[in-house]
């Protein structure tokens, strides 16, 4: 359990929240008006870059495979590290929220709340630079690129970041990352120890056939039959080759065949998603996908060509970490606003990497305005961070630090 904080040191780091939350505000609207896709983000790390300079924190920017990302070290380095991210990137998605800082990039918008993430954790730079000398730890702020698709997290880990370097400071003892969530009331905090997100393998099929006229189908071997076959076989296989206990997903997003109504072509092409929690899962459901492929394009008298695109592992919190959090959230906002989660989320977070080197723990801040029932999801063209709950943001990983990490 997180120990008590003094009602005097909490007032004054209130009082400082307050005013780092108010400025993060503006500097969210700037962000969410100029959104930028993975790796892409350089008007992004320059508002970031310059926000640092301003508070008096040295941003650091040289690393290897993502000149869009930037990291900061706030503390004396001696003391052990504590690691706190935002992801930075938005979505190929055209805005429709009519906001008076709605997107001004055609095409992009902020519509998984990455832009509250960021202002988030600036202002707690903010907050961290006046309390330096009071903390237990030194903190590394990681302003991550390329979250959506991308795999930014990935790279920063093969560049070392979480490692003990001249360029990139001290070593990470844990890590901590949070999410927006419009599935939960705004200030909430939810999450849970072990799989918190899932695998996100995708893959590709092309059934290859042989066309021929529409009105003489035995002249030919029709990919489309088989394709639409193997839609509903795959289906299948979460109900009957998984554990009924175990969550696992396979959909098929696209299907794509033909030119002509009276044609039957040579190919159809399918692609779609897998998701999973653990890593048995991940090879059983990969390798159905591939079975059940192979034998119905057989069973037709055509071949398929498969392949299989690893995604993003399962995040995969610690359980002392998820303690902590869970610690922190009942202390600070009181135990009705602290709700576990109680069972995993299919979607995915790259923050799985950071997790799979260091212990630390992701979780959700609700953004969803009370009494409002129709909130939009994550990545609508109709989303927007909820400002409200900034302050919540930075007081979680304000906690997370001065209580010196898991």
């Amino acid at each position: 359990m997180a120990s008590k904080i003094p009602e005097a040191a909490t007032s004054t780091l209130d009082r400082l929240i307050e005013q780092a939350a108010a400025r993060a505000v503006s500097i969210r609207h700037r962000i969410h008006a100029r959104p930028e896709i993975a790796y892409e983000e350089f008007e992004t790390a320059s508002v970031i870059r310059s926000e640092l300079v301003r508070l008096g924190i040295a941003p650091i920017t040289d690393v290897p495979n993502a000149p869009t990302a930037t990291l900061a070290v706030i503390g004396d380095v001696s003391k052990p590290c504590v690691a706190l991210r935002a992801d930075i990137d938005a979505l190929p998605i055209r805005e429709q929220t009519h906001l008076p800082y709605a997107s001004t990039i055609e095409g992009r918008m902020h519509a998984c709340g990455h832009d509250g993430h960021t202002a988030g954790l600036l202002a707690t730079a903010a907050v961290l630079k006046e309390i330096a000398s009071e903390l237990p730890v030194c903190v590394k702020l990681i302003f991550q690129p390329a979250e959506e698709g991308g795999a930014g997290a990935e790279r920063l880990v093969r560049a070392g970041i979480l490692d003990a370097t001249d360029r990139f400071g001290p070593d990470v003892r844990s890590i901590y990352g949070l999410h927006g969530w419009p599935g939960l009331p705004a200030h909430v905090i939810s999450t849970r120890p072990g799989p918190m997100l899932a695998a996100t393998d995708t893959f590709a099929i092309t059934i290859v056939g042989r066309g021929t006229h529409g009105a003489y189908p035995h002249c030919g071997r029709d990919p489309i039959i088989a394709a639409a076959e193997l839609v509903m076989s795959l289906q299948v296989i979460v109900a009957r080759e998984l554990d009924p206990t175990e969550p696992g997903v396979v959909t098929v997003g696209k299907l794509h065949a033909g030119t002509a109504v009276n044609v039957i072509p040579d190919e159809a092409h399918l692609e779609g998603t897998i998701r999973t929690l653990t890593r048995e899962s991940r090879k059983n459901l990969r390798d159905a996908v591939a079975r059940r492929a192979e034998a119905v394009a057989r069973a037709h008298g055509c071949e398929a060509k498969i392949t299989l695109r690893d995604g993003y592992p399962s995040t995969i919190n610690d359980p002392a970490a998820t303690a902590f959090v869970e610690g922190i959230a009942r202390d600070v906002f009181g135990p009705a606003m602290c709700i576990p989660a109680a069972r995993p989320s299919m979607g995915g977070e790259d923050f799985a990497y950071y997790l799979e080197r260091v212990p630390g723990c992701f979780f959700m801040v609700g953004v969803r305005p009370e009494g409002q029932t129709d909130y939009p999801p994550l990545h609508s063209d109709r989303y927007d961070f909820n400002d409200a709950v900034l302050p919540t943001c930075v007081r979680m990983f304000i906690e997370i630090a001065r209580r010196g990490g898991a």
